[in-house]
C-alpha cells in the first residue's frame, strides 16, 4: 500500500502486518524446535500462539467486512485445524494470505469512520466505527507479539524489535 495515501487506521494495519512479517523472519532464524517447544505462558507454545493470532485475523476480517455471525462460527474449527502443526515458513504464509485478504477489504472500504453494529456471542451488541475494530486487531497482534517474545527469553532466545516506532523508522527510510 502505498503509505502517503494511507489514513491513520490503514497505516496500523500495514504496521501490523510488518511487525508479523519481523517476527516471522526472526522465528525462521531459530532452531525449528523453539516454534513448538512447551513453556509456560499464555500459550504453551510460540506455534500455538500464532496459530490463535491467526483464528483472531480470520475471524475479525470477518467481522469487518460485517458477515454474520452464523456465517463467521461455522469457519472457527477449521481455522483452527488448518493452523496446527504448522512450521515457521507455512504459518507466514497463512498470515500473508489472510493480509492480503484483508487489504483487500480495507480498499473497499474507503470510509474508516464508519459506524458499525457488531455481536458478540458472551457480551452482547455493540455500536462500534471500523476504525475501532481494527484498532482492535492491531492491538491484540502487538500483545501476543510480546507473548512470544516472552516465551522466547524462555528458551534462552531474544526477541525482535516490533514497536510502532521502529515500523515508522524503517518507513522514512524506504520514503528517503
Amino acid at each position: 500500500m502505498n503509505l502517503s495515501m494511507l489514513q491513520q487506521p490503514y497505516r496500523l494495519y500495514d504496521y501490523h502486518v510488518w511487525a508479523n512479517d519481523r517476527l516471522f523472519a526472526h522465528l525462521e532464524q531459530l532452531p525449528k524446535e523453539v516454534f513448538h517447544a512447551e513453556v509456560t505462558s499464555v500459550f504453551p507454545s510460540v506455534s500455538q500462539t500464532c496459530a490463535h493470532m491467526y483464528l483472531f485475523e480470520q475471524l475479525y476480517m470477518l467481522v469487518l467486512a460485517e458477515v454474520p455471525n452464523e456465517e463467521i462460527f461455522p469457519k472457527i474449527s477449521g481455522w483452527i485445524e488448518e493452523a496446527q502443526g504448522k512450521t515457521v515458513n507455512e504459518m507466514q504464509e497463512l498470515f500473508g494470505s489472510v493480509a492480503e485478504r484483508f487489504r483487500d477489504l480495507l480498499r473497499n472500504t474507503p470510509e474508516p469512520d464508519k459506524k458499525m453494529s457488531i455481536e458478540h456471542p458472551k457480551y452482547g451488541k455493540m455500536e462500534a466505527r471500523f476504525s475501532d475494530i481494527l484498532q482492535h486487531v492491531v492491538n491484540h497482534g502487538t500483545y501476543h507479539r510480546g507473548n512470544v517474545t516472552a516465551m522466547l527469553r524462555q528458551q534462552g532466545y531474544t526477541g525482535v524489535p516490533t514497536d510502532y516506532m521502529f515500523y515508522l523508522l524503517e518507513q522514512q527510510k524506504v520514503q528517503g
